[in-house]
């Protein structure tokens, strides 16, 4: 048995209320120790040490809302590439949403992304089943057969659950499970056309608008629904200030709601579109610095949840139109860390304790997966990153396919350095631009 001595870093663990310099002491797959210096280690199998020495270790990052593009648009990301962009972000792993083409939507295409991901062996890729059969708002998938594949949730993701009868059926359904229902919150038509936020800097570009209200509105049927049935909604990628207060509101009264936002949406806002740059045009669409306040005290107070990334790699062709033609969506599994400690742990709104939470430990608790934990005999799913590292975004050097990103060139502070999945260790340094410690 190969074991691996992570040895001098600040080891934080929000699980375990650990908070100190000491090692980590991995034997096969399973954390042996995670605590006090260790002194001599030896072991017959082999033992490999790295020095975490100014560094963080800690449970690995999980990202439950990614877009892996497979089957169907391999051109632009696959499974293997988006694991290995995820092991480079720091995330051990990742949950692929369903809108893929074919829809993942049954017992064999949940089957193969868990056998891609295997073959990948980089982070570990989760799938996510539709909540209706090909993506269409109509009749529910099987969930009871894709939960038994593999799937740890159901989202028709990329788009809403329109019906209202829809989603309450969901929510009953996937109780049977103990699985969420990641909900993409979108009134489609007061969304129909929209290409960025609705306010004054859409009426000075010539675009038309989504305002908050689309978001809102449906994010209180969901709550609502969810107070209904006892079903679990999860609200994916928040954006305005009004679906914290509603959030706020559910929780409130002990309904059954859990939501995410998006690093961009924590760190950019609308103005971000500047000259048309589509690779800040994204769904929902980022929205005033008053939200983006909203949202990072959500992140902080824990009315929203977590941190997922909403990665959605798309081809140069594709975002090299008219803005209101390029699709949604920007890469992230490689910003992601970086963008949370720049604009939110550096000017001291978040604790590094917290970041951990909302990106490791809370993630497996509401998605009930396994990780999001250094105590002892739990699966070695480990982070290492280094706090002060700044470096500059090169999308270029992404290990994903995609490189619609709007931090390129930017400066960030914070990145990944090593990152272990059971035990092995899937990532060393290197990716995404260069940096130097200051």
């Amino acid at each position: 048995m190969t074991s691996l001595l992570l040895k001098g870093g600040r080891i934080i663990d929000p699980s375990q209320g650990i908070d100190a310099v000491g090692d980590v002491f991995i034997e096969g797959e399973t954390i042996a120790h995670a605590g006090a210096p260790l002194g001599d280690v030896r072991r017959d199998g082999g033992l490999e040490v790295i020095d975490c020495t100014g560094q963080i270790v800690a449970p690995g990052f999980i990202d439950v809302h990614c877009h892996l593009r497979e089957p169907g648009r391999e051109d632009v990301e696959t499974i293997a590439t988006g694991a290995r962009a995820a092991a480079s972000g720091g995330f051990t792993a990742v949950c692929a949403m369903p809108n893929t083409d074919p829809v993942t939507d049954n017992q064999a295409a949940v089957g193969f992304i868990v056998r891609q991901a295997l073959r990948a062996r980089a982070a570990r890729v989760y799938p996510i089943g539709a909540v209706s059969v090909g993506q269409k708002g109509e009749a529910l998938a099987e969930f009871g057969e894709m939960v038994g594949a593999g799937a740890v949730a159901v989202s028709d993701d990329g788009r809403p659950v329109a019906s209202a009868q829809l989603m309450r059926t969901a929510l009953e359904y996937a109780r049977t499970f103990s699985i969420p229902v990641a909900d993409h919150c979108e009134e489609p038509t007061l969304a129909s056309g929209g290409a960025m936020n609705e306010g004054v800097v859409s009426a000075r570009l010539g675009l038309k608008g989504i305002p908050a209200e689309a978001e809102e509105i449906m994010a209180i049927r969901d709550i609502l629904l969810a107070r209904r049935t006892g079903g679990h909604v999860h609200l994916c990628h928040m954006s305005t200030r009004g679906s914290v207060d509603l959030i706020r509101w559910g929780k409130e009264r002990g309904i059954r709601v859990t939501a995410e936002v998006c690093p961009h949406h924590l760190s950019l806002t609308e103005d971000a579109v500047g000259a048309y740059d589509t690779n800040a045009k994204m769904n929902p669409p980022l929205r005033t610095a008053d939200d983006v306040a909203a949202l990072q005290e959500a992140v902080r107070d824990g009315t929203i949840d977590l941190v997922a990334t909403d990665h959605a790699p798309h081809h140069y062709d594709e975002k090299e139109r008219e803005f209101a033609d390029a699709p949604n969506g920007i890469v992230g599994l490689e910003t992601a860390l970086a963008v949370v400690v720049t604009h939110l742990v550096v000017p001291g709104i978040l604790s590094w304790g917290t970041l951990v939470d909302r990106m490791a430990t809370t993630p497996a608790r509401v998605f009930g997966l396994p990780g999001g934990t250094l105590r002892t005999g739990s699966v070695a799913d480990v982070t290492v990153f280094d706090p002060a590292l700044a470096w500059t975004v090169d999308p270029d050097r992404f290990l994903s396919k995609g490189r619609n990103s709007p931090y390129r060139g930017k400066r960030l502070t914070g990145r990944a350095t090593c990152t272990v999945v059971g035990g092995r260790v899937v990532h060393r340094d290197g990716g995404g631009g260069t940096g130097v410690r200051g």
